[in-house]
């Protein structure tokens, strides 16, 4: 074990794999050239048109230990990965590993094949039961989450081997052209499945609206695509939306969105050319409104959008106040319709948008980005990952990308969620760094970063409700008690990876 800067103790190796601890969100530079598959060459007149599943696997060359991959497009209403691992049960395969972009709830029906040993690590975002009783140590699956950009990077540097992604394709033709904008599992954008359709040694795209060749606009090429499947239906796109995509009605996050607004304002960055992205969750959508009544007043035209892109998003590129959207997923069904008619409305790679080992990255170029948080501690370190309980319940999403990548981060939170305060001393697990993260906003006030005095100095002269980060931890606490300190047990049950590929903070199993 070594510690790292933030003090969290990290292993060397985790599940036969040797990490390097956190320094800092600038220093680590790459040392891998890009990995890439096995160039190919097929016969001009063969097909790639198979009949099952189960064929599929067995074309590719499945076998035990072997790595796969997934998007997760349809979020909470994709069916495809259980459908897969159900599939590769019945055949016998053992000891493999899922490196999808996410799971979500729907996923828990894959617990079983888990326990059976079918599923032996997630190299993945984890949303959920899984996560739940993995920290539990309930369930002996090592688990790595990264963010949106770390994914990318980690494929892309061949650090996470993909050796069969199985990519939904809402609409695709025979010889493997596909996008998401029609069919009826249309997701809109398949901006997490490129880096797997590039990089992995073998790629099925998985159809359920087979079309005549040529299937455009395309996505994703015939020239990356080994074989395409028919199957019955991939999914619900209807269940794309969640509870974390709407708007909040409870005035104490209207609160925070009223403060969060009153930041942006301040920070003088609201002027011809703002960009802009919010991340999940009502309190974040709410100041999306905000800041569209903003730049409606001052008669403000933006320059993009971006991220996982909303129907809020595509109201402000039809209204004039964007450019552009650039989209790495649909968060709504308006959004999936917008992208697949509105040339303005642009579909972006994982990596395009968020690894930090490219020659520029849009989170680069974004000059506010809002975001939520399960914790937040005095330091300004952010817990998205686990609850307040310890549970590996949330993945890392874009989270700690946009935070590096903004100009200004502004994270919104009550602060407290039943009767446990949001911000503490210490949070139970760093998914963002201190360093990269501006302003937090509760109902009960502002507290800026040390990085930001002119902010400060400028939101108190507009009497703005300022306090220190540690006078808001206090002012909680009264109200709350101080947190009793959760118990965990030695055994450490997954890794929370910053987007560099360091390792920020580990999972260790709860003691219950």
């Amino acid at each position: 074990m070594v510690r790292n800067s933030l003090g969290r103790q990290i292993p060397r190796v985790f599940a036969g794999k040797t990490y390097v601890p956190y320094q800092d969100p600038w220093s680590l530079q790459p040392h891998f050239k890009r990995g890439t598959r096995e160039i190919k060459r097929i016969n001009h007149t063969a097909g790639k048109l198979l009949g099952s599943l189960r064929e599929a696997i067995a074309a590719t060359g499945l076998k035990d230990g072997m790595t796969i991959s997934t998007h997760h497009s349809l979020r909470n209403g994709d069916h495809l990965l259980n459908e897969l691992v159900a599939e590769i049960d019945a055949m016998g395969i053992r000891d493999i590993k899922i490196a999808s972009s996410s799971i979500h709830a729907i996923h828990s029906e894959i617990i079983p094949f888990i326990r059976k040993g079918v599923i032996t690590g997630l190299e993945c975002g984890v949303n959920g039961m899984i996560g739940e009783l993995i920290s539990k140590g309930e369930l002996d699956c090592p688990v790595v989450v990264r963010s949106h950009g770390g994914r990318a990077r980690s494929l892309i540097t061949g650090e996470v081997l993909v050796d069969v992604a199985f990519l939904a394709a809402p609409c695709c033709d025979e010889y493997g052209n596909f996008n998401g904008f029609t069919g009826p599992s249309a997701c809109g954008s398949l901006g997490y499945a490129m880096p797997d359709s590039v990089h992995a040694r073998k790629v099925v795209a998985v159809t359920d609206h087979l079309v005549p060749y040529p299937a455009v606009p395309i996505s994703i090429p015939q020239t990356v695509v080994d074989f395409v499947v028919p199957v019955a239906h991939l999914g619900d796109p209807k269940k794309i939306v969640s509870t974390t995509t709407r708007v909040t009605t409870d005035p104490i996050g209207l609160q925070i969105a009223k403060h969060a607004a009153q930041v942006i304002e301040a920070s003088g960055l609201m002027k011809d050319g703002f960009s802009f992205q919010t991340g999940t969750g009502g309190i974040s959508l709410a100041v999306a409104d905000h800041v569209r009544a903003m730049m409606r007043a001052g008669k403000i035209k933006g320059s993009f959008g971006c991220g996982g892109i909303t129907g809020y998003f595509v109201d402000m590129l039809e209204e004039g106040l964007f450019q552009s959207l650039f989209d790495v997923q649909c968060f709504d069904l308006k959004a999936v319709e917008s992208i697949a008619r509105d040339r303005r409305h642009q579909e972006i790679s994982a990596s395009m948008y968020a690894s930090p080992f490219n020659v520029g990255a849009v989170v680069n170029r974004l000059d506010c980005v809002i975001l939520s948080a399960t914790e937040v501690d005095v330091d300004f370190n952010v817990n998205v990952n686990t609850e307040s309980n310890g549970y590996l319940l949330h993945n890392t999403g874009g989270h700690c990308d946009t935070a590096a990548g903004a100009k200004l981060s502004i994270i919104v939170a009550p602060s407290m969620r039943g009767r446990l305060p949001i911000i503490r001393d210490s949070v139970t697990t760093i998914t963002t760094p201190g360093e990269t993260v501006g302003v937090v906003v509760t109902e009960r006030g502002i507290a800026v970063s040390d990085r930001y005095p002119e902010l400060k100095a400028e939101l108190i002269r507009r009497k703005a409700p300022v306090k220190d980060i540690r006078q808001l931890r206090d002012e909680t606490y009264a109200l709350t008690g101080v947190p009793r300190p959760l118990e965990f047990e030695d055994k450490i049950v997954g890794l929370v990876e910053y987007r560099d590929g360091s390792i920020i903070d580990v999972i260790r199993k709860i003691k219950v």
